[in-house]
């Protein structure tokens, strides 16, 4: 199978572990990731809040060049997801006048967890575990913009996805219910507005733990970092410790084919998951 793939920009920095990890797992799934030629940033998360045009075009021209080879796009990133996808619902239905940039839908723009959690290929992620993860507890923490808003997303269960979570149970992981799935973390608030972000994060930490979760499973790489890096500083601030691992799915299939690279992937993370992930792998 190919398909075409827009990986955005962070992909190229601070998320090469989730780009190494997703490269990975669909290599061995036979799915050809054909990057989308001369791909530029979507304009996630500053031009969408402070120029208009740009907010459009700046997505607009990913599509059409994604067009141009005639295959569905995967998008790994959330956010550049929903930009595309905003995009695309604009120009299908009120493209403005003189706009640059025709796009007509002819091709499906997929999130990646999406894609590889639907039937046929999550069977196929099932068949090849060889580590199950059945000691390990986790919680499925979605974000909010891969499944909102659904009229610009097409999610299904936008309150309450189920996807990762069957991906997640697949691999042989207990999965917690939460109600906290789909709460926002932040986003780019990080930089402009911590004060914010420390405390929507603090309460999800608190909400996984009462959960029971030992880790949380993410596949967002704005709400892996907004998770992950600050949790010494946010565990000083509200005067507790925390540790909670924040693990990509795409490493947590890795890690339960057996996958050479996800020690070295897991090793980039600010909270290590090592000690609760590959000592149970090992044992399995």
């Amino acid at each position: 199978m190919k398909v075409s793939y827009y990986p955005g920009c962070s992909l190229e920095a601070t998320a090469r572990d989730y780009r190494e990890s997703l490269e990975y797992v669909c290599r061995e799934l036979g799915i050809e990731l054909a990057e989308v030629a001369d791909w530029s940033c979507c304009g996630a998360s500053a031009a969408h809040s402070t120029d208009e045009f740009l907010s459009l075009a700046l997505p607009a021209r990913n599509l059409v060049l994604a067009a141009q080879a005639g295959l569905d796009l995967v998008v790994p990133c959330p956010l550049c997801f929903n930009r595309l996808k905003t995009a695309e619902q604009v120009l299908k239905t009120e493209r403005p006048a003189g706009f640059p940039y025709d796009f007509q839908g002819r091709i499906k723009v997929w999130d990646l967890l999406d894609f590889l959690s639907q039937g046929e290929t999550l069977a196929r992620i099932r068949s090849r575990v060889t580590r199950p993860l059945t000691d390990l507890t986790v919680v499925c923490y979605y974000g909010c913009m891969s499944s909102r808003p659904p009229q610009v997303t097409e999610a299904r269960q936008p309150e309450n996805p189920q996807n990762m979570d069957r991906l997640v149970q697949a691999l042989g992981a207990r999965v917690q219910d939460w109600s906290y799935k789909t709460d926002c973390c932040g986003a780019s608030h990080t930089v402009a507005r911590p004060d914010i972000v420390h405390t929507l994060v603090q309460r999800l930490y608190e909400r996984a733990l009462e959960a029971g979760a030992e880790a949380i499973v993410v596949s967002c790489q704005m709400c892996q970092a907004n998770l992950d890096l600050p949790q010494a500083k946010i565990s000083k601030i509200f005067k507790k410790s925390y540790n909670l691992p924040v693990i990509y799915f795409t490493e947590l299939i890795g890690a339960a084919w057996g996958a050479p690279g996800t020690s070295s992937w897991l090793a980039r993370h600010l909270v290590d998951p090592r000690p609760c992930l590959l000592p149970k792998v090992a044992a399995a």
